[in-house]
């Protein structure tokens, strides 16, 4: 019943803006850590951005750092991730996932969503 529904992806221009959002349901949204991760044709999932649980301690990957921002609303359950000055190499599949603890490793979030396309064009 653990539910993650990413949305928001689509087609954007380099430097252009998307703000992607996550749903969440069937778990105890706001004790759980949120994070974001990409995973590009041919390279690794990679982390993006991760949220504790009062949305008050944040990190962020050193690619994203300062044009990215990871936001939540426990009250709507949605974690969201905005995205500004995209770049070609922000494409990708972005995944949110939920985790008991505060880590920017996959290993380490217990729940996944099915993941939402990003496509940054010139």
């Amino acid at each position: 019943q653990v539910q993650l529904v990413e949305s928001g992806g689509g087609l954007v221009q380099v430097g252009g803006s998307l703000r992607l959002s996550c749903a969440a349901s069937g778990f105890d949204f706001s004790v759980y850590s949120m994070g974001w991760f990409r995973q590009a044709p041919g390279t690794e999932r990679e982390f993006v951005a991760v949220l504790n649980w009062s949305g008050r301690r944040e990190a962020y990957a050193d690619s994203v750092k300062g044009r990215f921002t990871i936001s939540r609303d426990n009250g709507k359950n949605t974690v969201y991730l905005q995205m500004n000055s995209m770049k070609h190499e922000d494409t990708g599949v972005y995944y949110c996932a939920a985790g008991r603890g505060f880590s920017q490793r996959g290993a380490d979030f217990q729940s996944w969503g099915q993941g939402t396309q990003v496509t940054v064009s010139s």
